[in-house]
């Protein structure tokens, strides 16, 4: 009888999407860089200091595939995760739009769907957790919106505004016009904000607050995971510039970030097409020749990026290994026993080049032909072609 287990990890091997499974299943693929992983997500959880790195290699090599890797470290350690592509809807230089792809990209700890709205819903007024939460959005947060939303959010009997208030934690934020008019109704007293919200100047304030909402819930932490940074390197000038100092605030949190680890997955070229011959060093300088703390910030990232660990190329003993478990998933996947050698299935796959997804697809295929056919020759499967790093579009404004 096939497994259906195995036959998902094989199809989601197949088709080359990203798979959790498949980062269960295939961890064992870098082990130092696996280690360093849960030794810095171990220090978060145990320090209570949150913390951010960066990992490059090139397309095909593994890094969706240790983002996710990443993401069962966390379930296992009971932290919340965030998993987000980067790219034109999800641009790091302005949090308030990726603030909500990141939370519709939530996962509670061993939840098989994103969200957290559930819990919140769950929150009643005058219980501990409300309380502690109340506290710290009126005395963490630079500004005190969170305060009142949340306090019309426990106390409101109407079930539309509860959920225009639900939805702006998830990221479709609300007027402060509104939260005013509502807690004056529902609680009797004006709503006094003591500085104007601003989502483009205060948006790290539900960043903060979400961090100790999970750390309220039970979580012992939160794991943000960004895919395709690279993808910052098509922005126009200005706009990579405040990606790069945007970027800081998660590989170098403040301490109003609550066990927070985030990690990005970097194209490894980006250091020679993008930094090199963009001349990225030069052009944070002018973007941000009168502030220093931002220049500061983003010369920061610049140098995480080109000192940040790489995974090269798996050596032919590593590709074995990978080999065998393929071959052991298909044998399960389709209920027979490939009988050939991890050695015939490398050599098939040579015409691939070096790079593991290739020569998984390609290893996949010599089984699928040797299951169908009884004999299989060399894979068909071809490299991948370079990334490419031109600017998306020169005439489109890079910042409001």
């Amino acid at each position: 009888m096939s497994d259906f287990n195995a036959l998902h990890v094989i199809e989601a091997l197949r088709s080359g999407v990203p798979s959790r499974t498949v980062g269960e299943y295939f961890s064992e693929a870098r082990p130092a860089l696996t280690k360093k992983l849960r030794e810095r997500l171990t220090a978060v959880r145990e320090t209570g200091h949150s913390d951010g790195m960066i990992i490059t290699g090139r397309y095909g090599e593994g890094k969706t595939h240790l983002l996710n890797t990443a993401f069962n470290m966390a379930f296992a350690a009971n932290m919340a995760v965030s998993f987000v592509s980067l790219g034109k809807e999800t641009p790091v230089d302005k949090p308030w739009l990726l603030y909500p792809k990141l939370m519709a990209g939530t996962y509670l700890p061993n939840a098989g769907q994103p969200g957290f709205r559930a819990r919140l819903e769950e929150l009643s007024a005058g219980s501990h957790a409300a309380g502690d939460l109340l506290a710290y959005a009126a005395h963490e947060l630079e500004t005190d919106k969170l305060y009142y939303l949340l306090r019309a959010l426990l106390d409101t009997q109407n079930d539309e505004e509860r959920n225009l208030f639900l939805a702006d934690l998830e990221g479709d934020f609300v007027s402060g016009a509104l939260i005013k008019r509502s807690y004056r109704r529902i609680t009797g007293t004006p709503a006094k904000f003591k500085q104007t919200f601003s989502k483009s100047r205060h948006c790290m304030d539900y960043f903060a607050f979400i961090s100790h909402l999970f750390r309220v819930l039970g979580c012992e932490g939160w794991v943000i995971l960004f895919d395709e940074a690279e993808l910052i390197g098509r922005m126009g000038k200005r706009a990579r510039a405040k990606s790069y100092r945007e970027m800081q605030r998660f590989l170098h949190p403040s301490a109003r970030m609550e066990k927070v680890f985030s990690l990005f997955a970097l194209s490894s070229s980006f250091a020679e097409d993008v930094i090199d011959k963009k001349h990225e060093f030069d052009n944070v300088q002018s973007a941000f020749c009168d502030d220093a703390e931002a220049l500061q910030a983003a010369q920061s990232t610049l140098q995480t990026m080109l000192s940040a660990p790489e995974l090269v190329p798996l050596n032919k003993t590593e590709t074995l290994g990978i080999l065998r478990s393929i071959q052991d998933f298909h044998g399960r996947a389709y209920d027979w026993r490939p009988d050939v050698s991890p050695e015939t299935v490398y050599e098939a796959t040579e015409a691939g080049g070096y790079l593991l997804r290739t020569k998984i697809r390609g290893a996949i295929e010599f089984f699928d032909q040797l299951y169908q056919y009884g004999q299989a020759g060399k894979t068909q499967i071809t490299a991948l072609g370079r990334e490419c790093f031109d600017e998306e579009d020169e005439n489109t404004p890079e910042f409001q």
